[in-house]
Protein backbone atom coordinates (compact mmCIF):
# COMPACT_ATOMS: atom_id res chain seq x y z
CA UNK A 1 0.00 0.00 0.00
CA UNK A 2 1.81 3.54 -1.12
CA UNK A 3 1.70 6.52 1.21
CA UNK A 4 -0.33 9.38 0.53
CA UNK A 5 1.79 12.01 -1.33
CA UNK A 6 0.89 15.84 -0.64
CA UNK A 7 1.68 18.60 -3.19
CA UNK A 8 1.79 22.27 -2.48
CA UNK A 9 1.41 23.78 -6.06
CA UNK A 10 0.80 26.65 -7.63
CA UNK A 11 2.29 27.93 -11.05
CA UNK A 12 2.58 31.05 -9.55
CA UNK A 13 5.59 32.08 -7.71
CA UNK A 14 6.26 34.04 -4.33
CA UNK A 15 2.81 32.40 -2.91
CA UNK A 16 4.90 30.68 -0.14
CA UNK A 17 4.57 27.12 -1.44
CA UNK A 18 8.03 26.52 0.01
CA UNK A 19 7.67 28.05 3.38
CA UNK A 20 4.21 25.94 3.78
CA UNK A 21 5.93 22.83 2.92
CA UNK A 22 8.68 23.36 5.23
CA UNK A 23 7.00 24.52 8.45
CA UNK A 24 4.02 21.93 7.58
CA UNK A 25 6.41 18.82 7.74
CA UNK A 26 7.54 20.20 11.44
CA UNK A 27 4.41 20.49 12.72
CA UNK A 28 3.08 17.14 11.47
CA UNK A 29 6.28 15.73 13.34
CA UNK A 30 5.44 17.52 15.95
CA UNK A 31 1.80 15.83 16.00
CA UNK A 32 3.39 12.61 16.18
CA UNK A 33 3.77 11.86 12.33
CA UNK A 34 6.27 10.37 10.59
CA UNK A 35 7.37 12.82 7.49
CA UNK A 36 9.14 12.19 4.44
CA UNK A 37 9.84 15.86 3.14
CA UNK A 38 11.05 15.46 -1.15
CA UNK A 39 12.54 18.75 -2.36
CA UNK A 40 11.66 18.43 -6.39
CA UNK A 41 12.10 21.85 -7.18
CA UNK A 42 15.50 22.58 -9.45
CA UNK A 43 15.44 25.59 -7.05
CA UNK A 44 16.11 23.45 -4.01
CA UNK A 45 14.47 26.19 -1.72
CA UNK A 46 13.28 23.31 0.82
CA UNK A 47 16.67 21.62 0.81
CA UNK A 48 18.16 25.09 2.11
CA UNK A 49 15.67 25.47 4.32
CA UNK A 50 16.24 22.44 6.36
CA UNK A 51 20.09 21.63 5.55
CA UNK A 52 23.12 24.63 6.44
CA UNK A 53 25.70 24.79 3.30
CA UNK A 54 28.33 23.07 4.51
CA UNK A 55 26.30 19.83 4.40
CA UNK A 56 24.41 20.94 1.27
CA UNK A 57 28.27 20.92 -0.37
CA UNK A 58 28.76 17.56 0.99
CA UNK A 59 25.60 15.83 -0.37
CA UNK A 60 26.18 17.51 -4.08
CA UNK A 61 29.77 16.84 -3.99
CA UNK A 62 29.68 14.27 -7.27
CA UNK A 63 33.31 13.67 -6.64
CA UNK A 64 32.11 11.80 -3.61
CA UNK A 65 31.65 8.25 -4.62
CA UNK A 66 29.21 7.38 -1.89
CA UNK A 67 27.50 10.59 -1.85
CA UNK A 68 27.24 11.10 -5.49
CA UNK A 69 25.12 7.85 -6.12
CA UNK A 70 21.79 8.38 -4.15
CA UNK A 71 21.69 11.55 -1.82
CA UNK A 72 19.69 14.21 -3.82
CA UNK A 73 16.57 13.42 -5.87
CA UNK A 74 18.48 14.12 -9.19
CA UNK A 75 21.52 11.72 -8.60
CA UNK A 76 18.58 8.98 -7.85
CA UNK A 77 17.03 9.85 -11.51
CA UNK A 78 20.52 10.48 -13.03
CA UNK A 79 21.33 6.94 -14.14
CA UNK A 80 17.93 7.07 -16.18
CA UNK A 81 18.99 10.00 -18.83
CA UNK A 82 21.06 7.25 -19.87
CA UNK A 83 20.94 3.80 -19.98
CA UNK A 84 20.56 2.99 -16.09
CA UNK A 85 18.01 2.64 -13.81
CA UNK A 86 17.01 4.77 -10.59
CA UNK A 87 18.47 4.61 -7.82
CA UNK A 88 16.93 4.65 -4.13
CA UNK A 89 17.27 7.54 -2.07
CA UNK A 90 19.20 7.83 1.27
CA UNK A 91 17.81 9.62 3.01
CA UNK A 92 18.69 12.50 4.88
CA UNK A 93 17.67 13.06 8.83
CA UNK A 94 16.20 16.17 10.36
CA UNK A 95 15.47 14.89 13.44
CA UNK A 96 19.62 14.55 15.14
CA UNK A 97 18.20 13.03 18.07
CA UNK A 98 15.57 10.00 17.17
CA UNK A 99 13.11 8.30 19.25
CA UNK A 100 12.67 5.08 17.05
CA UNK A 101 9.44 4.26 16.87
CA UNK A 102 7.77 7.82 17.54
CA UNK A 103 7.56 10.89 15.09
CA UNK A 104 10.29 11.36 12.91
CA UNK A 105 11.26 13.65 9.58
CA UNK A 106 13.49 13.18 6.77
CA UNK A 107 14.46 14.75 3.46
CA UNK A 108 15.03 13.71 0.28
CA UNK A 109 17.21 16.85 -0.79
CA UNK A 110 16.52 18.62 -4.14
CA UNK A 111 19.41 19.45 -6.46
CA UNK A 112 19.51 22.55 -8.89
CA UNK A 113 21.00 19.86 -11.29
CA UNK A 114 16.92 18.39 -11.46
CA UNK A 115 16.77 20.71 -14.43
CA UNK A 116 18.54 17.91 -16.56
CA UNK A 117 15.97 15.50 -16.41
CA UNK A 118 13.27 17.52 -17.46
CA UNK A 119 14.03 16.91 -21.45
CA UNK A 120 14.38 13.35 -20.81
CA UNK A 121 10.72 13.13 -19.07
CA UNK A 122 9.40 15.35 -21.92
CA UNK A 123 10.56 12.84 -24.44
CA UNK A 124 9.36 10.34 -22.92
CA UNK A 125 5.55 11.44 -22.56
CA UNK A 126 4.28 10.60 -26.06
CA UNK A 127 6.06 7.39 -26.23
CA UNK A 128 3.96 6.20 -23.08
CA UNK A 129 1.49 6.04 -25.54
CA UNK A 130 3.35 4.18 -27.99
CA UNK A 131 2.83 0.33 -28.69
CA UNK A 132 6.28 -1.07 -27.76
CA UNK A 133 8.95 -0.77 -25.42
CA UNK A 134 6.91 1.57 -22.72
CA UNK A 135 9.10 -0.27 -20.14
CA UNK A 136 11.76 2.59 -19.87
CA UNK A 137 8.96 5.02 -20.51
CA UNK A 138 6.76 4.19 -17.53
CA UNK A 139 9.78 3.80 -15.78
CA UNK A 140 11.21 7.48 -16.24
CA UNK A 141 7.60 9.18 -15.89
CA UNK A 142 6.86 7.48 -12.40
CA UNK A 143 10.64 7.44 -11.15
CA UNK A 144 9.66 10.45 -8.68
CA UNK A 145 7.02 8.14 -7.38
CA UNK A 146 9.16 4.88 -7.00
CA UNK A 147 12.12 7.33 -5.19
CA UNK A 148 9.63 8.72 -2.71
CA UNK A 149 7.63 5.58 -2.40
CA UNK A 150 10.80 3.60 -1.52
CA UNK A 151 11.99 6.15 0.48
CA UNK A 152 8.52 6.41 2.67
CA UNK A 153 8.44 2.46 2.69
CA UNK A 154 12.13 3.06 4.88
CA UNK A 155 11.87 5.30 7.65
CA UNK A 156 7.49 4.18 8.19
CA UNK A 157 6.11 7.20 6.78
CA UNK A 158 2.50 7.90 6.75
CA UNK A 159 3.18 10.98 4.67
CA UNK A 160 5.19 12.28 2.10
CA UNK A 161 4.93 16.29 1.03
CA UNK A 162 6.42 17.21 -1.90
CA UNK A 163 7.72 20.75 -2.72
CA UNK A 164 7.61 21.97 -6.57
CA UNK A 165 8.49 24.97 -8.67
CA UNK A 166 6.52 27.50 -9.80
CA UNK A 167 5.36 26.25 -13.70
CA UNK A 168 3.66 24.06 -15.51
CA UNK A 169 6.55 22.13 -17.09
CA UNK A 170 7.22 17.81 -17.54
CA UNK A 171 9.16 17.70 -13.94
CA UNK A 172 6.16 19.40 -12.33
CA UNK A 173 4.01 16.57 -14.62
CA UNK A 174 5.49 14.41 -13.36
CA UNK A 175 5.63 15.27 -9.79
CA UNK A 176 1.98 15.78 -9.66
CA UNK A 177 1.43 12.19 -11.29
CA UNK A 178 3.37 10.94 -8.04
CA UNK A 179 1.15 12.88 -5.73
CA UNK A 180 -2.23 11.94 -4.36
CA UNK A 181 -3.36 14.90 -2.65
CA UNK A 182 -2.72 18.97 -3.83
CA UNK A 183 -2.82 21.96 -1.69
CA UNK A 184 -2.84 25.22 -3.26
CA UNK A 185 -1.05 28.20 -1.81
CA UNK A 186 -2.43 31.63 -3.02
CA UNK A 187 -1.25 34.95 -2.11
CA UNK A 188 -3.18 38.41 -2.49
CA UNK A 189 -2.94 39.70 -6.14
CA UNK A 190 -4.37 38.94 -9.53
CA UNK A 191 -1.40 36.77 -10.59
CA UNK A 192 -3.02 34.46 -7.96
CA UNK A 193 -5.85 34.52 -9.53
CA UNK A 194 -4.52 33.86 -12.54
CA UNK A 195 -2.85 30.62 -11.18
CA UNK A 196 -5.99 29.20 -10.59
CA UNK A 197 -7.57 29.54 -13.88
CA UNK A 198 -4.64 27.82 -14.78
CA UNK A 199 -4.03 25.22 -12.74
CA UNK A 200 -7.31 23.56 -12.94
CA UNK A 201 -7.79 22.74 -16.75
CA UNK A 202 -3.98 21.35 -16.58
CA UNK A 203 -4.61 19.46 -13.65
CA UNK A 204 -7.59 18.00 -15.40
CA UNK A 205 -5.67 17.62 -18.74
CA UNK A 206 -2.63 16.06 -16.45
CA UNK A 207 -5.24 13.15 -15.14
CA UNK A 208 -6.83 12.25 -17.81
CA UNK A 209 -3.38 11.82 -20.10
CA UNK A 210 -2.32 10.14 -17.06
CA UNK A 211 -5.15 7.73 -16.98
CA UNK A 212 -4.74 7.22 -20.47
CA UNK A 213 -1.61 5.60 -20.28
CA UNK A 214 -2.05 3.76 -17.36
CA UNK A 215 -4.82 2.41 -19.65
CA UNK A 216 -2.11 1.73 -22.74
CA UNK A 217 0.09 0.25 -20.43
CA UNK A 218 -2.37 -2.61 -19.43
CA UNK A 219 -3.06 -2.79 -22.82
CA UNK A 220 0.89 -3.55 -23.71
CA UNK A 221 1.29 -6.17 -20.22
CA UNK A 222 -1.55 -7.41 -21.64
CA UNK A 223 -0.09 -8.28 -24.70
CA UNK A 224 3.21 -9.44 -23.59
CA UNK A 225 1.71 -12.75 -22.08
CA UNK A 226 3.83 -15.11 -21.33
CA UNK A 227 7.30 -12.97 -21.73
CA UNK A 228 9.21 -11.44 -19.15
CA UNK A 229 7.76 -8.30 -18.88
CA UNK A 230 9.70 -6.27 -15.83
CA UNK A 231 6.75 -4.90 -13.65
CA UNK A 232 6.03 -1.85 -11.38
CA UNK A 233 3.46 -0.04 -9.51
CA UNK A 234 1.87 2.94 -11.32
CA UNK A 235 1.06 5.85 -9.07
CA UNK A 236 -2.79 6.76 -9.92
CA UNK A 237 -2.05 11.09 -10.92
CA UNK A 238 -5.19 11.70 -8.27
CA UNK A 239 -4.15 15.01 -7.61
CA UNK A 240 -6.90 15.90 -5.85
CA UNK A 241 -7.31 19.22 -4.33
CA UNK A 242 -8.37 19.45 -0.70
CA UNK A 243 -8.24 23.30 -0.32
CA UNK A 244 -6.17 26.58 -0.12
CA UNK A 245 -4.08 28.28 2.07
CA UNK A 246 -4.09 32.54 1.45
CA UNK A 247 -1.31 34.44 2.61
CA UNK A 248 -2.73 37.40 4.56
CA UNK A 249 -2.29 40.46 2.94
CA UNK A 250 -0.84 43.75 4.68
CA UNK A 251 -0.84 47.21 3.53
CA UNK A 252 2.70 47.79 1.10
CA UNK A 253 3.80 50.81 -0.53
CA UNK A 254 0.72 52.99 0.61
CA UNK A 255 -1.42 51.08 -0.66
CA UNK A 256 -4.83 50.48 1.20
CA UNK A 257 -5.88 47.18 1.89
CA UNK A 258 -8.74 47.06 -0.66
CA UNK A 259 -6.31 47.31 -3.39
CA UNK A 260 -5.97 43.69 -2.02
CA UNK A 261 -8.99 42.34 -1.06
CA UNK A 262 -10.53 42.69 -4.53
CA UNK A 263 -8.66 39.83 -5.34
CA UNK A 264 -8.24 37.87 -2.06
CA UNK A 265 -12.42 37.84 -1.93
CA UNK A 266 -12.45 36.40 -5.81
CA UNK A 267 -10.56 33.27 -4.99
CA UNK A 268 -13.27 31.13 -3.29
CA UNK A 269 -15.33 30.99 -7.14
CA UNK A 270 -12.48 30.90 -8.97
CA UNK A 271 -10.68 28.31 -6.86
CA UNK A 272 -14.64 26.54 -6.97
CA UNK A 273 -14.76 26.96 -10.59
CA UNK A 274 -11.18 26.10 -11.90
CA UNK A 275 -10.20 23.22 -9.32
CA UNK A 276 -13.40 21.97 -8.43
CA UNK A 277 -15.50 22.14 -12.02
CA UNK A 278 -18.27 23.70 -9.47
CA UNK A 279 -19.44 26.33 -12.26
CA UNK A 280 -22.78 27.02 -10.79
CA UNK A 281 -22.06 28.05 -7.13
CA UNK A 282 -22.97 29.23 -4.52
CA UNK A 283 -19.93 30.84 -3.66
CA UNK A 284 -18.47 32.18 -0.49
CA UNK A 285 -18.12 35.82 -0.37
CA UNK A 286 -14.07 35.86 1.34
CA UNK A 287 -12.07 33.40 2.20
CA UNK A 288 -12.87 33.86 6.05
CA UNK A 289 -16.44 32.45 5.26
CA UNK A 290 -15.27 30.05 2.80
CA UNK A 291 -15.34 26.54 5.46
CA UNK A 292 -15.21 24.07 2.39
CA UNK A 293 -11.83 24.90 0.71
CA UNK A 294 -9.99 27.51 2.54
CA UNK A 295 -7.60 25.63 4.85
CA UNK A 296 -6.32 28.88 6.29
CA UNK A 297 -5.17 32.13 6.33
CA UNK A 298 -1.89 32.19 7.34
CA UNK A 299 -0.80 35.92 8.59
CA UNK A 300 2.81 37.92 7.27
CA UNK A 301 5.24 36.58 9.55
CA UNK A 302 7.67 39.43 9.60
CA UNK A 303 10.23 39.50 11.44
CA UNK A 304 10.16 35.94 12.81
CA UNK A 305 11.06 34.71 9.26
CA UNK A 306 14.55 35.99 9.16
CA UNK A 307 15.03 35.00 12.62
CA UNK A 308 13.68 31.32 11.94
CA UNK A 309 15.90 31.06 8.93
CA UNK A 310 18.96 32.26 11.12
CA UNK A 311 18.47 29.54 13.68
CA UNK A 312 17.11 26.97 10.78
CA UNK A 313 14.01 26.07 12.14
CA UNK A 314 10.48 27.33 12.04
CA UNK A 315 9.27 29.95 13.09
CA UNK A 316 7.02 28.38 16.04
CA UNK A 317 10.56 26.21 17.29
CA UNK A 318 11.92 29.79 18.37
CA UNK A 319 12.43 30.73 21.73
CA UNK A 320 13.84 33.26 24.13
CA UNK A 321 17.19 32.04 23.20
CA UNK A 322 16.84 32.72 19.52
CA UNK A 323 15.46 36.41 20.48
CA UNK A 324 11.83 35.58 20.66
CA UNK A 325 10.56 37.37 23.57
CA UNK A 326 8.07 40.15 24.02
CA UNK A 327 5.81 40.42 21.37
CA UNK A 328 7.89 38.18 19.20
CA UNK A 329 7.48 35.63 22.11
CA UNK A 330 3.60 36.17 21.76
CA UNK A 331 3.79 36.33 17.97
CA UNK A 332 5.49 32.50 17.83
CA UNK A 333 2.88 31.15 20.20
CA UNK A 334 0.23 32.34 17.41
CA UNK A 335 2.22 30.89 14.97
CA UNK A 336 2.69 27.33 16.46
CA UNK A 337 -1.44 27.31 16.83
CA UNK A 338 -1.80 27.95 13.45
CA UNK A 339 0.07 25.86 12.24
CA UNK A 340 -1.27 23.35 14.42
CA UNK A 341 -4.78 24.15 13.54
CA UNK A 342 -4.20 23.70 9.43
CA UNK A 343 -1.65 20.56 10.13
CA UNK A 344 -5.14 19.11 11.98
CA UNK A 345 -7.78 20.21 9.15
CA UNK A 346 -4.75 18.71 6.48
CA UNK A 347 -4.84 15.27 8.48
CA UNK A 348 -8.30 15.44 8.32
CA UNK A 349 -9.15 15.88 4.96
CA UNK A 350 -6.32 13.06 4.10
CA UNK A 351 -7.56 10.69 6.56
CA UNK A 352 -3.47 9.92 7.29
CA UNK A 353 -3.41 8.42 10.74
CA UNK A 354 -0.02 7.95 12.95
CA UNK A 355 2.11 5.28 12.09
Amino acid sequence: MSVPVLTFFNNKGGVGKTSLAYHLAWMLNDLGHRVLACDLDPQANLTAAFLDEERLEGLWDETNAVSASRNTIFQCVKPLIGVGDLHLPYLQSILWQLDFGQNDLRLIPGDLALAEFEDTLSDEWPKAMGSTSLHRSFRILTAFSAIMQQGAAEMNASIILADVGPNLGAINRSALIASDYVVVPLGADLFSLRGLQNLGPTLERWREDWQRRRDNWSEWQRKQDNKNVPNFPLPKGGMKPIGYIMQQHGVRLERPVKAYDKWVNRMPEEYARNLLGNGTGPYAATPEKDNENSLAILKHYRSLIPMAQEKRKPIFHLTTADGAFGSHAAAVNDARQDFKVLAKKIVERIGIKKV
